[in-house]
């Protein structure tokens, strides 16, 4: 059994054919499935002119899943802080957490969310990429807004509730986020071999914050759990061919898992499928909890958050009741931190 909160993240899948408002339609029956199973929060990434995912706004995504549920906290994993003014961020957010205080986390991350040069530039209105003096004053602007000792509040008479989060998958992310006293959440979905560097530099370099008193590290992790083995990399089968193709920096379409079953790998793409297998966890419930146990052990974890692209809807939500049941509901339900 494992003792640490779960939650998850949600980069809306859009199935090959389909049209996106199916996609969102189904995030939100996944919001409630999860809310019911004892899942602590969801998060939406921001990702631009993705073929497979529709979740360009993560605000507008947490407005409607906080509107639909009611304990689940939502949040954003992240809100990309190069692409925005730091006072559009702050507006944005403690509007949500007006309506809906103390159940919204808003995650900060560096990167342009896309892998296509051209979309990047227009989301920075031309600039070249941001640097790393620009991108840690940008975090504590956003920050400094939601201080009413130090600057003007985003909204009249308002009271921050929300918590502020930073992604990191690098050594200097994870010191900044030390640094400033966030929680961090590891990207360990995208790159594993950068965690343990990550962690290291955050928890040598914290030191304590009106946001938090202590380390808290939440880790995510590729997580694809079925009855059996085979099942399992069957349903990862259509992300595998998104992620071997995004890896050269391809973009395409969520294929049914049928169609991915038959894709054919080149060398250099099958050597990334084998990595998602290795570094993340994929199978049967036993399986997914023996991985997701070593991994909570070998990081300190104080949460998981279990990224689950599958095509079928089904079959996603049948991964989250599967690892929901390897987990005592009083640490999901009651959890200690952010």
């Amino acid at each position: 059994m494992i003792s640490v909160p779960i939650s998850v993240l949600n980069l809306v899948p859009v199935q090959k054919g389909t049209a996106v408002r199916d996609a969102l339609e189904a995030c939100v029956v996944v919001a409630g499935h999860i809310e019911q199973l004892g899942y602590r929060r969801l998060w939406f990434a921001e990702h631009h002119s993705r073929m497979a995912d529709a979740c360009c706004s993560p605000p507008i995504l947490v407005g409607q899943i906080a509107a639909e549920t009611s304990t689940l906290r939502v949040g954003s994993g992240g809100v990309m802080v190069p692409n925005h003014v730091p006072l559009t961020v702050a507006e944005q957010f403690a509007t949500l957490d007006a309506f809906h205080p103390g159940r919204i986390d808003l995650g900060m991350g560096r990167g342009p969310g896309t892998v296509n040069d051209d979309v990047a530039r227009a989301l920075r209105r031309g600039a070249e990429p941001i640097a790393d003096e620009e991108y840690q004053r940008d975090v504590r602007a956003v920050l400094s807004l939601f201080d009413p000792d130090t600057a003007p509040s985003p909204l009249p008479n308002y009271h921050p509730a929300l918590q502020p989060w930073l992604l990191s998958s690098s050594a200097a992310g994870g010191q900044l986020a030390g640094e400033l006293g966030l929680p961090i959440a590891i990207a360990h979905h995208i790159r594993p071999h950068n965690t343990e560097a990550a962690l290291a530099a955050y928890r040598a370099s914290f030191r304590p914050s009106r946001w938090l008193t202590e380390p808290y590290v939440l880790l995510c992790v590729l997580t694809v759990c079925a009855d059996t083995d085979d099942r399992a990399h069957y349903v990862a089968g259509p992300n595998e061919v998104v992620r071997a193709n995004l890896a050269e920096r391809k973009l395409i379409e969520l294929l049914a898992p049928d169609e991915a079953a038959a894709y054919v790998y080149t060398a250099a793409q099958m050597r990334t499928v084998h990595q998602l297998r290795e570094t993340q966890a994929q199978g049967s419930p036993d399986t997914v909890a023996r991985r997701l146990t070593d991994l909570v052990r070998a990081t300190g974890a104080d949460e998981l958050m279990l990224y689950t692209p599958i095509y079928d809807l089904s079959d996603q939500l049948r991964s989250y009741e599967l690892v929901a049941a390897h987990f005592s509901p009083n640490d999901r339900c009651s959890p200690t931190g952010p």
